[in-house]
């Protein structure tokens, strides 16, 4: 047997595998793990659900294959356009960042509460988004993702503003994406203010000149231009 006709059956389980990610992550994008069996997530396959079982061992294990499947998304989307000006590329974080959370919110909501009570797998998937946005941070800010302690420090007391004022805005959107985004990147532009006074080595970036942010009475009167940054 060829090399080819050996690795033939593992492409087929990692593509089986993979469609039945892609069809969870749409069942749970917005509905709670209780709220679906395993017989609800079986029929919206169209599979058995021994394959189920068979990739995942469990309903737990599959949810949390889906929610780490969404945790490299959100952390690709995060750093895309690395030939962006250091400025653009911070403000098309944040921007990501929200757009995944509003498009996948139960999800969401699972990797920044924990789970059920405390729990240690999905910490540690919470972990893994943490570390990944701020490496992706450090680099759009200063080309670099070796950093000192101290910024390190300040870009993930950011990062914890950020998962809780998402969380209140996916409750409540009739605030259009821009005005948190925008919140967040004055926000982000004080911390990174702040991260030079403390380490002069990681210089705050110049602001992106084409960038206008959305105010508060421009989206209530819905006349605001979508800012370009």
């Amino acid at each position: 047997m060829n090399g080819s006709q050996q690795s033939a059956p593992s492409a087929r389980s990692q593509l089986r595998r993979s469609e039945l990610i892609s069809t969870g992550r749409k069942l749970f994008a917005n509905t709670s793990y209780d709220a679906l069996s395993m017989d609800d997530i079986a029929s919206h396959a169209g599979v058995a659900k021994g394959l189920i079982y068979y990739y995942f061992k469990n309903k737990r294990g599959y949810y949390l294959a889906i929610v780490e499947d969404s945790v490299r998304e959100l952390v690709t989307l995060a750093a895309s356009d690395p030939e962006l000006p250091r400025a653009t590329r911070v403000q098309r974080t944040v921007e990501a960042y929200l757009r995944f959370a509003q498009e996948n919110g139960a999800a969401y909501r699972t990797i920044i509460n924990g789970g059920v009570g405390f729990d240690t797998q999905v910490q540690a998937i919470r972990d893994v988004v943490r570390d990944g946005l701020v490496l992706t941070l450090a680099e759009g800010a200063y080309g670099t993702q070796d950093i000192p302690a101290i910024a390190r420090l300040a870009l993930l007391g950011w990062l914890s503003s950020v998962e809780w004022l998402t969380l209140e805005w996916l409750g409540h959107q009739e605030l259009r994406l821009e005005i948190p985004r925008d919140l967040l990147v004055r926000m982000l532009r004080h911390t990174l203010d702040t991260i030079e006074e403390f380490a002069p080595e990681c210089p705050s970036p110049p602001p992106d000149p084409d960038w206008r942010p959305v105010t508060g009475r421009e989206d209530a009167d819905g006349a605001a231009e979508s800012p370009r940054g």
